[in-house]
């Protein structure tokens, strides 16, 4: 029997999101229903609203979450009633030809629940990244549940899921920053901070933050950048060199993922040094360059998706180091709000005001 709950509905293209009646099936076969204690409010939900990332309308949005399972279908044997998890959107299935050539960061298996969660009049929802988790509860594949340490709290937990994954990850996996390297991150929201974060985890000896807004910038020092450049008073691409001793920086982490930044991010970079993209373009987004460019500087063009993160591997080791006191998660979240917020929420993030706005639920 359909479970009765609220949720973040976005209904048509642009529209303003709307809490409405959620109807939640039971977990089939490896399935599993998770009760939402807590998810933030991530660029990629406001890319669906907006039809950045498709046109199934109506989404049940939110994706970056933690809870508690509260049921496994048959044949799940990871996850248990009572568990805390951290739900994840790049699930492993173990028998992809990616999983098999012990790549499994890029499985190209889709792990969605095979059941639909529905409006009150069975309209069904397509929920964001499989997951949907601006609800009380939502039905995920069990592959999607990562257990974890109960003693972190879930809206510092959740930031896992998404966002502070994919920053940490493009440095670290993606990236391979390794002591003593120079790190330039472009854009400084959630992902790009956790990316500067990731970097100081990995020795990196100057880390340089680029951003057009002051506020984010300071953000950037308390997450470890050495240096900080506002690209609307300096040209990014010279002051990324003077700062290396004219080089440029061994690794680039282009957080926005726009044509200008990618540009800005490969030129900055030091010869046969590495940019990663991680910032999500959209489709119609073009890029022009000279192919003598990429022929000639060398190096490693990346993109990044999750953070190239295993979440068996690195959700329970990035909560061992907050644990320690060595990875300031918390310091991501900038609010609290009820699930009735998320509107309001995006307009604070497209205008620079938070970092990681948190549902509770």
């Amino acid at each position: 029997m359909a479970i009765s709950v609220q949720g973040v509905v976005s209904r048509g293209k642009g529209e303003p999101v709307q809490v409405t009646e959620v109807l939640v099936p039971e977990p089939g076969p490896g399935e599993a229903l998770v009760r939402v204690q807590a998810c933030g409010v991530c660029h990629t939900d406001l890319h669906y609203k907006m039809g950045g990332i498709g046109d199934d309308f109506p989404y049940l949005l939110g994706h970056e979450a933690a809870g508690v399972v509260e049921a496994v279908g048959d044949d799940v044997t990871d996850v248990a009633p009572g568990d805390f998890v951290i739900l994840n959107w790049r699930a492993v299935c173990g028998q992809c030809r990616a999983c098999k050539r012990g790549r499994p960061w890029y499985c190209f298996a889709t792990h969605n629940a095979t059941q639909k969660m529905t409006l009150a009049d069975g309209t069904p929802l397509s929920p964001a990244l499989g997951i949907g988790a601006f609800a009380e509860k939502t039905l995920v594949a069990a592959g999607q549940c990562t257990k974890v340490n109960p003693a972190i709290a879930p809206a510092t937990a959740g930031l896992l899921g998404c966002g502070v994954m994919a920053g940490i990850g493009a440095a670290i996996n993606t990236g391979q920053v390794g002591r003593g390297d120079s790190v330039a991150v472009i854009g400084c929201g959630g992902v790009g901070n956790a990316a500067v974060m990731g970097s100081r985890l990995a020795g990196a000896r100057t880390i340089i933050a680029v951003d057009v807004d002051d506020r984010k910038l300071d953000l950037a020092r308390g997450f470890g950048a050495t240096h900080t450049v506002n690209s609307r008073a300096a040209d990014a691409v010279a002051a990324i060199q003077e700062l290396t001793g004219g080089f440029g920086a061994d690794v680039v982490i282009d957080a926005v993922g726009r044509p200008e930044t990618y540009q800005q991010a490969f030129a900055a970079r030091d010869l046969a040094g590495t940019v990663v993209l991680v910032g999500v373009p959209t489709p119609d987004m073009q890029l022009t360059m000279p192919l003598i460019d990429f022929f000639s500087r060398g190096g490693a063009l990346k993109s990044s998706w999750y953070g190239d993160c295993l979440p068996s591997r690195d959700f329970p080791m990035l909560i061992d180091l907050y644990r320690q006191g060595r990875l300031p998660l918390q310091d991501f979240v900038s609010e609290h709000i009820g699930i009735g917020d998320v509107e309001a929420a995006f307009d604070r993030m497209q205008r620079g005001e938070v970092l990681r706005s948190v549902v509770m639920l």
